[in-house]
């Protein structure tokens, strides 16, 4: 389990965060959204050891992150949006590099992954565009089999199928019924593109200005909130935006059963009513 508790961080005179406390468990995917430049990056290097906090505490199974021990670098992989890549380096290189760190990894799901990916193993990055870049490196960060894995705009670049296997592949490591096996890793995906993850991630945090303005399950939410598609627009709605055939309306859930969440309109319903919804 990662726990961050009365966690602060700052550059310099820049406040990030101010006293958030955070749990993510184990076996569950989680949607780490804000805007650009709220801190999802930063929260991301403290969970990995990069970053100090400023003030309170970040342990991955009890082990302090900063004091980055072997133990618990063997069991978690960031892989930040950009990766610097040596000129002739292929997947196959950049895996076999890092296999000796990571005593779970496995060659045999790295395979299995460039077939489900259509990505070639030995082709080399620079001949790769960004999109097969990403896909490739996605797969090595997978095939590591890390007890937790942080991923940092991890759809940046894919087109709209590889978006799709990119969903599906991450569904199957937390589905213990799926063909390839699931297992108990912990996933977070930092991302400003919160359509990408859509029916991916449960629970979801949001965070904006220093602060967690969300951290609820799916099925918390929508006990919560109600989202009516098709309807007129509503003046008592958190969020409104008009769509094919009538409007989104982000509603408090009074009553009215369960809905289907749209992340998107969680996304600015969050943003645009704070206070109300930490109230709720």
């Amino acid at each position: 389990m990662i726990d961050i508790k009365d966690f602060s961080f700052a550059y310099k005179t820049t406040h990030v965060f101010d006293n958030i406390n955070l749990q993510f468990q184990k076996g569950a995917i989680y949607g780490l959204l804000g805007e650009n430049g709220v801190g999802k990056t930063t929260l991301l290097k403290v969970i990995s050891g990069l970053l100090r906090p400023t003030a309170g505490s970040c342990t991955v199974d009890d082990y302090t992150s900063f004091d980055r021990r072997p133990e618990f670098l063997q069991n978690i992989f960031l892989l930040p949006d950009e990766v610097p890549l040596p000129d002739s380096a292929t997947p196959n290189r950049f895996f076999g590099d890092l296999a000796p760190f990571y005593p779970k990894q496995d060659a045999a799901m790295l395979s299995h992954l460039a077939g489900e990916l259509h990505i070639d193993l030995e082709r080399k990055f620079k001949e790769m565009s960004f999109g097969q870049q990403k896909k490739s490196l996605l797969a090595c960060a997978l095939a590591l089999n890390t007890d937790y894995l942080l991923l940092d705009e991890p759809t940046n670049g894919l087109d709209i199928p590889s978006k799709a296997d990119f969903r599906r592949i991450l569904s199957e490591r937390v589905s213990p019924d799926c063909k390839s096996g699931g297992t108990e890793q912990t996933i977070i995906i930092s991302t400003h593109q919160v359509k990408d993850v859509e029916n991916l991630i449960d629970p979801i945090i949001i965070i904006s200005n220093n602060n967690v303005l969300l951290n609820a399950s799916v099925e918390q939410i929508t006990e919560k909130l109600y989202f009516e598609y098709g309807g007129q627009q509503r003046p008592d709605a958190l969020y409104s935006e008009m769509m094919p055939g009538g409007y989104l309306n982000v509603l408090l859930n009074d009553g009215m059963g369960e809905s289907q969440i749209n992340i998107e309109g969680l996304f600015n319903a969050v943003l645009r009513n704070p206070a109300k919804i930490n109230m709720l």
